[in-house]
């Protein structure tokens, strides 16, 4: 198995240029899905990433009581309301019916509880026609099923890791990239598992990444993270590489923003980075 750190340089190769002649939507469209009475933030934190990574257009789609405020915070994203307070396969269909032409759909961040075979059934109808990245609440084992062989992006913790694959996960970094490779293979997904040293794996290659601060525990720049995999995606990377340079830039983005701001930033702060720390791998073609 091949096994290397994420630099900058292995980033730069794979991050795309953008077209001179490009118009809207050449660079790429996602969907997030996510949030609920409790968690507001999460899928508004989530889209922020996505938009700075680069792409052209993000939707929020989110329970209607939480639209109008998600609306208010920027002008930059395109807020669909769902009917449903909970992601029922009604909402999922009205969703697909409402966006159409999505390359990429983040689902998860906010979510909070959820019905399993709802989360299957979202899963389901949703991987045929865009590229996906699964995380927080929508990792549960009822996804995989539906989710197997489809190379979709799912950016656990350790807790999360544990939850979706019935895995304890060990202490040793070794062993915990060997199980989740193993995970990775026997699913046909690719893997992001997030921590001290983050671990991103397609079964046969294994990348690790170190690049980020000890300020990025706090809470929300996972859901950055997850929405820079999802922009990367959505301008036509593959999924293991959009995977890598995601957390390679997430982290680049948290050191900027620990570097001005010490070990006090917020999960707002490493998203306002995002575009700071990509602008090295910018090109034109």
């Amino acid at each position: 198995m091949e096994e290397f750190e994420v630099d900058a340089s292995r980033v730069a190769e794979w991050v795309p240029p953008k077209s001179r002649n490009a118009h809207k939507r050449m660079n790429g469209t996602v969907c997030v899905i996510g949030g609920s009475r409790l968690y507001h933030g999460a899928p508004f934190l989530c889209a922020s990433g996505a938009m700075r990574s680069g792409v052209d257009l993000v939707y929020i789609a989110v329970p209607a009581s939480i639209s109008v405020p998600i609306r208010a915070l920027s002008p930059d994203f395109i807020v669909v309301p769902l009917p449903d307070a909970r992601l029922t396969r009604g909402n999922v269909s009205k969703l697909a019916t409402w966006v159409r032409a999505v390359d990429c759909y983040a689902v998860g961040p906010g979510l909070g509880p959820q019905r399993p075979a709802d989360l299957a059934s979202c899963v389901n109808r949703l991987k045929g026609g865009a590229k996906l990245v699964l995380d927080a609440d929508i990792l549960r084992p009822e996804v995989l099923v539906p989710v197997k062989g489809t190379s979709s992006v799912v950016t656990p913790h350790s807790g999360e890791f544990e939850r979706l694959f019935g895995e304890k996960l060990p202490g040793d970094l070794s062993e915990r990239a060997s199980l989740a490779a193993k995970k990775a293979r026997e699913w046909g997904v690719i893997v992001l598992l997030k921590g001290p040293t983050d671990v991103i794996t397609d079964g046969s290659r294994t990348a690790l990444n170190n690049n980020h601060s000890p300020a990025m525990t706090v809470g929300g720049t996972g859901d950055v993270l997850t929405g820079v995999t999802a922009g990367l995606l959505a301008r036509g990377m593959q999924p293991f590489e959009a995977a890598c340079s995601a957390a390679y830039i997430n982290g680049a983005a948290g050191k900027l923003a620990a570097e001005e701001l010490g070990l006090h930033i917020v999960a707002s702060d490493v998203a306002n980075r995002i575009a700071n720390a990509m602008k090295r791998f910018d090109s034109l073609s």
